[in-house]
């Protein structure tokens, strides 16, 4: 048979080939034990309220976090609004950032370019499989949350923080609005540690170097007198989902997030395909 570069490295084999790795496990059951953690402290907690740990949260106050006892939709997106700073950036980070970082540390990376794959080809194939399993964390955060939001707390559909409630199938298009939403922000943490994974054979240091960039730019978002500038940093817009919890949603502030998160990942993979099939690969 006649060699045909689009059939090496096949995405059939280089996903499981990632997904059987314990480091994929684990991604998943982190992102499972934030949602049980934070309901059985609630649940079994000593400053469990009268209602049966319903308000324990924050004692019913009309806010988010307040509110997240109400039921299964407002612990989901209790749990969306705790994990977009840091769990859902690491996992993304891990998958993004080790998948080639990995193979360089082990001294396979060479081998397979000698396949040979080639080094687009080899590129395209291992982030599109990282971005299919930090999708997949990033709506699992979100189902494993209402279903034990559910057990934990009832079914009632989403309050508002606002004040209205919306209907069960509303409340269900909300959730997995804010879910994409925040998919598609953490696409600059995916791009920036993909890039960072081509540079180093350090697996660790590519997932770290992206995780501290996002900290800090966090940082800087919070620091009040950078004013303006504030709103060009990629993280500025991390909670845009919020807007989802308003009657009529404002598309602003979500559109701008997703445009600046596009931006930077078509950045990276651009900086990251020009580099990479540029590097002497040693390992």
């Amino acid at each position: 048979m006649s060699y045909n570069a689009s059939r090496t490295l096949p995405f059939r084999i280089e996903f499981m080939r990632q997904v059987r790795r314990r480091r994929t496990l684990w991604s998943y059951v982190y992102v499972i034990a934030l949602p049980v953690l934070v309901s059985l402290a609630s649940k079994f907690g000593s400053n469990q309220s009268s209602d049966n740990g319903r308000n324990s949260f924050g004692g019913g106050s009309m806010d988010l976090v307040g509110l997240a006892g109400h039921g299964a939709a407002n612990f989901t997106a209790t749990m969306l609004y705790f994990a977009t700073g840091f769990v859902l950036v690491t996992v993304v980070a891990m998958f993004c950032g080790d998948t080639v970082a990995s193979d360089a540390s082990w001294a396979t990376l060479r081998y397979l370019l000698a396949a040979p794959v080639p080094r687009t080809r080899l590129l395209k194939q291992k982030f599109s499989v990282s971005l299919l399993l930090s999708l997949f964390a990033v709506l699992l955060l979100p189902l494993a949350s209402y279903l034990i939001g559910g057990l934990a707390f009832g079914w009632a559909p989403l309050q508002s923080p606002l004040g209205p409630t919306f209907g069960t199938w509303d409340s269900i298009w909300r959730l997995a609005l804010m879910s994409g939403y925040v998919f598609v922000s953490l696409l600059f943490v995916a791009g920036l540690a993909f890039f960072m994974g081509t540079r180093t054979d350090a697996p660790l240091g590519a997932v770290s170097a992206a995780v501290i960039i996002t900290i800090i730019s966090n940082i800087m978002d919070a620091i009040g007198s950078l004013g303006n500038a504030r709103q060009w940093l990629p993280t500025h817009f991390f909670y845009a989902w919020l807007d989802a919890l308003s009657p009529t949603i404002d598309w602003t502030a979500m559109l701008r997030g997703a445009s600046y998160s596009f931006i930077v990942f078509a950045l990276c993979c651009t900086a990251t395909a020009l580099l990479f099939g540029r590097k002497d690969i040693v390992s």
